[in-house]
């Protein structure tokens, strides 16, 4: 389940390429684990009073579960069991094994967290037992071809409705960036949800996603037996150019960094939504997008 904001772009596809162009644009524990990424949650980007974080405290992650059951099932359709319902937080069994990103408007008391995503990195993946997007898509097929790789995941994202924006989304993606240079990380990957399970009405989109970035054999990925939904290809022209501003915000990010989308959709009933699997070599990433954010003086850090 990742839905990381809402805000509209206007892509620049190409005179004649509906898709050629999209990879040249950019714009979820109580206790941490020792060894944990920057355990003293040092700011790893700020844009005006929002700043970029980990969570430094069980407190803080409550805080991120909060968001997410927030935005999951109070704004959206998923649907909460009786533990949820009774702490208003979206937690599994996962969270105590992942590192939490924050962000944080430090101008809403003593600070509340207004955006979140979940990075699970393999190691940390192996302690859990495995990647939790590996209940929909053969993780491990793909780990597995990749034995020289570090994989990891992005999941739980979610931003509060009025922080939709693009300065939100891109201090996201610098927090994601420090990670990733920090742990030499080789693969990012994780599931993009579009909002529904009716096919029908998502046709178009579901066609587009087929065909705007289809892997290669070596980073193609299917999901599970009797769990998949083949993509068709298709939406070219006008017609792809409004399917396109429809879509997601972070799945069009992942798009315009370089990431691929899997053959397959899965529906995920639980949290009313259908999942794509989207996997971003860290080499596919531009070096435009790789100065940009690694350039911490356009979003200084202190």
């Amino acid at each position: 389940m990742d839905l990381a904001g809402t805000a509209q772009t206007k892509p620049d596809l190409g005179e004649g390429r509906p898709f050629g162009a999209l990879k040249a644009l950019v714009p979820a524990p109580v206790r941490r684990l020792k060894g944990r990424f920057d355990p003293h949650g040092r700011v790893l980007g700020r844009i005006a009073n929002l700043e970029v974080r980990l969570a430094r405290s069980g407190e803080e992650v409550r805080a991120a579960q909060q968001l997410r059951f927030r935005v999951f099932y109070e704004e959206m359709s998923a649907r909460p069991s009786r533990i949820q319902k009774l702490t208003r937080r979206d937690k599994d069994a996962f969270d105590l094994y992942c590192d939490h990103l924050l962000v944080i408007d430090t101008a809403r008391g003593a600070g509340e967290v207004v955006g979140t995503y979940r990075l699970m990195r393999q190691d940390c993946a192996r302690l859990a037992g495995g990647f939790y997007t590996a209940a929909e898509f053969c993780i491990d097929d793909l780990v597995a071809r990749h034995p020289t790789k570090r994989f990891m995941e992005l999941g739980r994202s979610c931003v509060l409705k009025e922080y939709r924006s693009k300065r939100t989304v891109e201090l996201l993606w610098q927090g994601i960036w420090a990670y990733v240079m920090a742990h030499r990380v080789d693969v990012l990957f994780g599931c993009a949800s579009l909002e529904g399970t009716d096919l029908d009405a998502l046709s178009g989109q579901l066609a587009l996603l087929g065909s705007a970035a289809p892997p290669p054999d070596e980073w193609r990925v299917r999901a599970h037996p009797g769990r998949a939904v083949p993509l068709a290809r298709g939406e070219t022209g006008e017609d792809a150019r409004r399917t396109l501003s429809a879509l997601p915000p972070l799945v069009k990010g992942y798009l315009r960094l370089g990431g691929y989308i899997g053959p397959d959709a899965v529906v995920d009933h639980q949290f009313g939504t259908t999942d794509v699997l989207v996997v971003l070599p860290v080499a596919n990433i531009g070096a435009r997008y790789v100065d940009y954010y690694g350039d911490t003086t356009r979003r200084p850090a202190a």
